[in-house]
């Protein structure tokens, strides 16, 4: 009884100021008289208190209130099944719904991806969101949280207020920190924040994860500068997959900062920029792949002697549109390894293997394979009876029109038709390189590698884009050729005259590089491709400039951008907050919506009747309910006066400003109510 009445009569003297009856206890029996309804009313709140007193919960004057709330208003929904659910403990303290419209917002989170809480100050909502969010984190149904909301509010501006940036925003996040201290233990809110797993950012700064206008993004069409991507544009996903960008967001000049991997590869990007990497530790839990920012990766990419951060490279060869070529591509890898491309002789080969020299004899439409004196084979036009002799070579053709003819071993390269095809076409044209002029390298203990070397920059380069583009990475370094001893042929001293260009190429699992027997038994022998990584080397500033943002339809949320880094775009398995989102303009409330990554969930608080937006910038948060209503798996949630959960004079001032405004909009036809717009889209007076 004193649990079910409260210390001193308390929770009593609630229900006799709530209910039209006279209430008398004598020991374990209540006895309630007076109108029908009312005792109707009475006899139905013990029996959900008793049943809430027995299942352990505390009964306080505010859920004892909620109770005659819920029971007055004829709702369906029982008190006991409703102040029942307990949502996080947390230092001895349950969090709860404690009204009807509260549990259904609840049981939204977790039926929905994307919830919008609507309603007056003091209705729980971005309290309750909160708890769920901690939920899930703990439950490992998320890896991060991720807690925003406009920063400036009442015609504020940041650049004017005192203090350093984060003591700028400060207040405008502070009811979220406040939150998080009843939830978390405060001592591990600094960790948590330090490791990424909860951030607490202005919606500006979620804008922030961009690269400049100029950076070269790959595309089924090649490399194009992002700045020139559009809404309906192809990327190239993570798997080598096309993906439809379906968001492109200015961002201004932003500060920028140059990311380079240990083996060269390197592009530009903002410092809350997004990457997804692997560490030592991945293996040891349950989401292998974290996601960072650029600043918080930086001063700590190493750790003793060996790199913190892992890229995730190509899964799968980049797709590109296959295209008729003038001649095979295994063939042209051959000649531009060890062919005589000139044009001051008929093309040769020069080669140890019969092997290659057969093939490429058959490969090649119109020639045979002519062995002139040792390793050296003329690939002779076949004539036929009433041929003139002055017709020009096939492959001296062939040459002629893909613009290598003349050039020699420093100036040969990759054409781009050959680059830009099909896997096998690229495939191929690296296999007739690497049987020409590269080889297996054999290591103890690890699987094998593949090196590669040239005199030619375009031909090295050509090849780092084959190797990336098939799913491997490749290391490029410089033999200079001053002060190399000379080789010698045929009894005399032949310096060399360029740099060689050396590459250490390592390809995935199921790419094979040779087709020359002894070269791919031997690579086969000794474990073959694996898995090739990529870690950051270092990341640097590179000054200021404009800056954008992209949105991609990929299931991982990557893009290919420079040298085939792969990097980040949205935010998966996160769970994501936007408080006091009536302040966010239309642009604003699109660009936070099409950041929702997979595995995650978004929850978007805000109370339309307290805009403190500029005048003339329409509210986000009021033109969406228009634009996503009805749309599955988002949830509108409406809280109303009957849901606040503060002092109760908080509703009667909501009730009374509803009734002002009531009021008002009746004395002035054309005024419209707050959270109303026009059909025709005209702003209201």
């Amino acid at each position: 009884m004193v649990s079910l009445l409260g210390s001193g009569d308390e929770l009593l003297r609630v229900i006799e100021n709530a209910v039209s009856a006279d209430f008398h206890v004598r020991g374990n029996e209540i006895t309630v008289s007076g109108p029908v309804p009312e005792t109707t009313l009475a006899s139905r709140l013990f029996e959900e208190l008793t049943e809430l007193v027995a299942s352990g919960a505390e009964l306080t004057p505010d859920s004892v209130e909620h109770s005659i709330s819920m029971l007055r208003r004829k709702t369906g929904a029982r008190p006991a099944e409703v102040l029942n659910l307990d949502i996080l403990s947390n230092r001895g303290r349950t969090i709860r719904p404690k009204t009807l419209n509260q549990k259904r917002y609840v049981d939204a989170i977790d039926t929905h991806t994307v919830v919008f809480a609507i309603g007056p100050a003091g209705t729980g909502k971005t309290y309750l969101a909160m708890a769920k969010a901690v939920k899930a984190l703990q439950a490992k149904a998320v890896n991060r949280i991720i807690l925003t909301r406009p920063a400036v509010e009442a015609g504020e501006r940041l650049g004017f207020l005192p203090g350093t940036l984060y003591e700028k925003i400060d207040p405008y996040l502070r009811p979220l920190y406040d939150a998080l201290h009843d939830m978390i233990d405060p001592d591990s809110i600094p960790r948590l924040t330090a490791a990424g797993t909860i951030e607490i950012a202005p919606l500006a700064y979620m804008r922030g994860r961009a690269q400049p206008v100029d950076t070269r993004v790959l595309t089924p069409d090649g490399f194009r500068p992002i700045g020139q991507l559009g809404v309906g544009d192809l990327v190239t996903g993570s798997n080598g997959e096309p993906v439809l960008v379906i968001g492109v967001y200015p961002q201004g000049e932003q500060d920028i900062y140059r990311v380079t991997a240990q083996d060269g590869a390197s592009t530009l990007c903002t410092a809350d920029h997004l990457w997804a990497v692997r560490t030592r530790d991945s293996d040891r839990r349950r989401y292998p792949v974290q996601v960072l920012t650029t600043s918080e990766m930086i001063g700590n990419l190493r750790a003793a002697h060996y790199h913190r951060y892992e890229l995730p490279v190509l899964s799968g060869p980049a797709c590109f549109p296959g295209r008729d070529v003038p001649i095979d591509p295994y063939a042209l890898g051959l000649l531009l390894g060890d062919g005589c491309l000139t044009g001051s002789t008929t093309p040769s080969f020069a080669t140890g293997d019969p092997e290659l020299a057969e093939a490429l004899g058959q490969l090649l439409t119109g020639t045979e394979a002519c062995l002139k004196s040792g390793p050296d084979y003329v690939q002779n036009r076949v004539r036929t009876p009433g041929q003139v002799m002055a017709m020009e070579n096939p492959v001296t053709g062939v040459l002629r029109r893909l613009g290598l003819y003349g050039s020699g071993s420093a100036t040969r390269f990759v054409p781009e038709a050959y680059l830009q095809n099909s896997a096998d076409v690229r495939l191929g044209v690296l296999q007739g390189l690497l049987d020409s002029d590269g080889g297996p390298v054999v290591q103890a203990g690890r699987t094998c590698r593949v090196q590669y070397a040239t005199v030619s920059p375009r031909l090295r380069d050509g090849v780092l884009f084959l190797v990336r583009s098939l799913g491997g990475i490749a290391y490029s370094r410089v033999r200079p050729a001053a002060g190399r001893s000379p080789g010698r042929a045929r009894g005399r001293a032949v310096p060399d005259r360029h740099d060689a260009h050396v590459l250490d190429i390592r390809l995935p699992a199921g790419i094979q590089p040779f087709r020359l027997a002894r070269k791919l038994d031997r690579y086969r022998a000794c474990g073959g491709g694996g898995h090739p990584q990529r870690f950051i080397e270092r990341i640097e500033p590179e000054g200021r400039a404009e800056a954008v943002c992209i949105a991609v339809a990929a299931a991982d949320s990557l893009y290919a951008t420079e040298d085939f880094l792969i990097t980040h775009n949205t935010l998966n398995d996160s769970f994501i907050i936007l408080d006091e989102a009536q302040n966010t303009s239309p642009e604003q409330m699109k660009m936070f919506l099409t950041r929702l990554g997979f595995g995650s969930k978004i929850v978007v608080t805000g109370d339309i009747t307290q805009v403190d937006l500029p005048a003339g910038t329409a509210s986000g948060l009021r033109q969406v309910q228009g634009i996503l209503e009805g749309v599955d798996d988002v949830y509108f949630s409406r809280l109303t006066s009957h849901d606040v959960v503060r002092h109760k004079l908080v509703a009667d001032i909501v009730d009374a400003y509803e009734r002002y405004d009531a009021s008002q909009a009746a004395a002035e036809p054309g005024r419209l109510q707050p959270g109303r717009q026009r059909r025709d889209g005209n702003r209201a007076r």
